[in-house]
């Protein structure tokens, strides 16, 4: 199946997901491909549309070595990859200034796309469901699912359009329950599967975003 964009995606997921219309659900869209996303499915269920922020944590001395993830929240959440840290002996020191830098950098993107004063929605008691465009390794995903634990949701549910097989039953285990329309045995790249997957700007992010705090 080959989605038309993402807005057409965002639209197939809603279909699978009015069961959730009653459980007070927030839309969680992780910037910038899964607004558009995300932005149909909060204007099917009635929902707030608010974005999940991960930025990865670099090792030290190579930034491209992911050591963990921090998840935006109220503290925001580290999800750390312990066999890593072992290896690279990362100091505790070291971490804590990696956490904080991307820390200010998640303040930043916030206040960018949003406004500095609208905080995170509140979680508690209501169901979180987490969008993205596609999944292709999984590891933001991931740590998005297992630093959004520590807001206490009632309920995480996992909603993208294609994931790879294998990946899919994976990510099941993270989350209360996962709405993947399409699965297959070989990905490829997550823009094979979108007709038109021309990047997300900045300037589309803001006016979505704006649009559902207006009531659509």
């Amino acid at each position: 199946m080959t989605f038309l964009n993402r807005a057409e995606a965002g639209r197939a997921l809603a279909g699978r997901l009015a069961h959730l219309a009653g459980e007070r659900p927030v839309v969680l869209a992780l910037p910038r491909g899964g607004v558009p996303v995300g932005f149909e499915i909060a204007l099917r269920l009635g929902a707030p549309l608010d974005l999940l922020l991960v930025r990865k944590l670099g090792a030290p001395g190579m930034p491209e070595l992911a050591i963990g993830a921090l998840v935006e929240g109220t503290p925001p959440e580290m999800v750390l990859n312990e066999r890593i840290l072992r290896e690279l002996r990362v100091s505790d020191a070291w971490l804590a200034e990696e956490a904080e830098r991307q820390r200010a950098e998640i303040t930043r993107r916030r206040a960018a796309y949003l406004g500095a004063r609208r905080p995170p929605v509140p979680l508690e008691g209501r169901t979180a469901v987490v969008v993205d465009d596609g999944v292709a390794t999984g590891a933001t995903i991931r740590a998005a699912l297992r630093g959004l634990a520590a807001r206490s949701p009632r309920r995480i549910v996992l909603a993208v359009p294609v994931a790879q097989a294998d990946l899919a039953e994976a990510l099941r285990g993270f989350c209360d329950e996962a709405v993947i329309l399409e699965a297959p045995h070989s990905l490829g790249a997550v823009g094979l599967h979108y007709g038109d997957f021309t990047q997300t700007g900045d300037a589309e992010v803001v006016a979505l975003l704006g649009r559902a705090a207006d009531g659509f």
